[in-house]
């Protein structure tokens, strides 16, 4: 595999994001992995993605704000590090451009103007967490940093020329639909809204509607057809005994993550998550 670019990395910090367990992810990846169309239908913040660089593949979220800044990174880099300078770390500011998908003029911002409003926000909001309500609505609180990087020049830049100079396919849409793209020759990597470990820890405040058991239950379905159909699979998830029953067929692998990201402090810290693979 040619030598990867390590500022090619995660330009939003993504609830579950994998950044610190990509050392664990990568032990479970196939070896020959770049002989593969690498096809990721919840790509979230990227981190496998940017971690393996693949040179042809398919990435897909259903947040079409998040898949924005995506293209808008590979199409418009120029516009949208100038738009980002625009920004002001103040409170007043900030709840101003985060009450602008409340308002009809919402509609009127162009992909670069929106792309800047989301790297904006996720810089400057409290735990730099994404969230959304029911309505499809941003609502992380101001997070008071005194020093946010809002403009990470390198970063964008070398995430540009990645994007740029490989065979990237990017969308948005259900995950189902980009599923039924794949044959043997692709390696699928499948980082679902995680089910939760109990009542209380339940998050899935990054995807309008949440995920519950019949949407587990459904991606299992289509994890039995890809493996019917000789495709490749690694999926990420709690260690719920739901989860672990449901995939009780498959290869399941325990491992530990830390958590940075939970409202209760004595909540974060080392918690079981599986790896679940159809191959050795």
């Amino acid at each position: 595999m040619a030598k990867k670019n390590k500022l090619v990395s995660p330009f939003l910090k993504w609830v579950g994001g994998k950044r610190q367990l990509l050392s664990t992810i990568e032990e479970h990846i196939p070896k020959n992995i770049s002989d593969y169309r690498y096809v990721e239908p919840f790509v979230g913040g990227g981190a496998l993605l940017f971690n393996l660089q693949p040179k042809n593949g398919i990435i897909n979220d259903y947040n079409e704000e998040l898949i924005n800044v995506y293209t808008v990174i590979r199409d418009d880099l120029e516009l949208l590090i100038s738009d980002l300078k625009k920004h002001k770390n103040e409170s007043e500011y900030f709840y101003a451009i985060r009450s602008l998908d409340r308002t009809s003029s919402f509609n009127e911002l162009s992909p670069v103007e929106r792309a800047s409003r989301i790297i904006y926000l996720n810089k400057t909001c409290f735990n730099g967490l994404y969230r959304v309500n029911n309505a499809g609505e941003f609502n992380s609180p101001f997070g008071r940093y005194k020093n946010p990087n809002i403009v990470n020049e390198p970063v964008l830049k070398a995430v540009n020329k990645y994007l740029n100079s490989n065979n990237l396919q990017i969308v948005s849409g259900d995950y189902t639909n980009i599923l039924k793209e794949v044959n043997n020759r692709c390696f699928v990597y499948l980082d679902p809204p995680y089910h939760p470990l109990s009542e209380s820890s339940n998050f899935t405040g990054y995807i309008q509607g949440g995920w519950g058991e019949e949407d587990q239950i459904k991606l299992k379905n289509e994890c039995d057809i890809l493996t019917q159909n000789g495709v490749k699979f690694l999926l990420s998830n709690s260690s719920a005994d739901f989860i672990k029953e449901l995939y009780s067929d498959y290869n399941i692998t325990i491992v530990k993550a830390t958590r940075a990201i939970n409202s209760n402090g004595s909540n974060r810290g080392e918690v079981d998550e599986v790896l679940i693979k159809n191959y050795e």
